[in-house]
């Protein structure tokens, strides 16, 4: 079964930082684009960054550009999202999502298996 567990949400004050993991189990992401959605109250889902399968290729919505950084380590199976100089604005579930690709350097947001998401609240 293939599944993509995302960790590391939680509470922070503005300008604070979190790290978000997304951990695939059941497959191996070696050959899987990853992307970064968010989802805020009231809101429609956005992509918010995306990497592709080599990490060569990485896309960042313009309001996320130069505080957020998608990383990834397919040795552990884990794909991770960097936040720093978090606003309230950035407030919102996030979620990964995966598709399989033989294109090594691409990204985009269409994907085919999603997690369940975690929770980022920036507030004071």
């Amino acid at each position: 079964q293939l599944q993509l567990v995302e960790s590391g949400g939680g509470l922070v004050q503005p300008g604070g930082s979190l790290r978000l993991s997304c951990a695939a189990s059941g497959f191996t992401l070696d050959y899987y684009a990853i992307a970064w959605f968010r989802q805020a109250p009231g809101k429609e889902r956005e992509g918010v960054s995306c990497i592709s399968s080599n990490g060569g290729n990485t896309n960042y919505v313009d309001s996320v550009k130069g505080r957020f950084t998608i990383s990834r380590d397919n040795g552990k199976n884990t794909v991770y999202l960097q936040m720093n100089s978090l606003k309230p604005e950035d407030t919102a579930v996030y979620y990964c999502a995966g598709r399989a690709t033989r294109m090594v350097n691409f990204c985009d947001y269409a994907m085919d298996y999603w997690g369940k998401g975690t929770l980022v609240t920036v507030s004071s």
